[in-house]
């Protein structure tokens, strides 16, 4: 053992140093809503852990006049490795953002004065749509 032999004049385990991997994040959408920068990320779904606990990472660096928030396609749909609970259902999207404290859409409920509202009357978004709700059914 080396701290007990040439070592042994050597503090052993004694200091912690914190480290940081830095990444880089790029956010689906940019825009600047009632004075606070928002960055809009537009998700489907998560597919693992990494995936999610990334932006709780994110949120803790923020400045106080930008936000991260989540379109979901599908708020209801459960997060990846969820337990089924007594009721027989799993944590959805929505509950894991709420319970993190990120505000969250769907495509129904994000405020008109943040999108193109005209375009939600369009016949392509509406084929879209549909074929999304089938989807999900």
């Amino acid at each position: 053992m080396l701290h007990e032999s040439i070592l042994k004049d050597w503090e052993h385990h004694v200091d912690k140093v914190p480290y940081v991997i830095e990444h880089k994040y790029e956010p689906d959408f940019v825009r600047e809503v009632d004075g606070k920068k928002i960055l809009l990320e537009s998700k489907g779904r998560f597919w693992d852990f990494a995936e999610y606990n990334k932006y709780i990472w994110v949120k803790k660096i923020l400045p106080k006049d930008v936000e991260l928030v989540f379109l979901f396609a599908n708020p209801a749909a459960p997060m990846p490795a969820a337990k089924r609970r007594k009721d027989g259902t799993k944590r959805s999207h929505a509950e894991w953002a709420e319970a993190h404290d990120f505000r969250w859409y769907s495509e129904d409920t994000i405020p008109d004065h943040w999108i193109d509202a005209k375009a939600r009357e369009s016949d392509e978004y509406k084929k879209r749509n549909d074929k999304l709700k089938v989807k999900m059914q």
